[in-house]
């Protein structure tokens, strides 16, 4: 399927200056390469909101603990590994 794009003054110079640089062979190969770009970003955003979602249910369903607990847990977890690797 072929596509016409109007990229605007600004955008059509850069593509123009990556082409004559050899960055990039052509003009559709500037717009592949933006579109994966874009398709990995929103592919990203998707599982980090899938992320949020399971987060806020498991919250919901009161499966959370109090913020000083974890943090006197980590605080020794990590204490402990500062430890151990100074006696090494």
């Amino acid at each position: 399927m072929a596509s016409s794009v109007d990229l605007g003054n600004q955008l059509e110079s850069f593509v123009t200056q990556l082409v004559k640089t050899g960055r990039y062979n052509s003009r559709s190969e500037i717009l592949r390469e933006g579109v994966r770009l874009i398709h990995e970003r929103e592919t990203k955003l998707a599982a980090l909101d899938a992320s949020i979602m399971r987060g806020i249910a498991s919250a919901d369903t009161g499966r959370v603990h109090e913020l000083d607990d974890v943090a006197a847990k980590l605080d020794a977890k990590y204490a402990k590994m500062a430890t151990d690797r100074r006696s090494q």
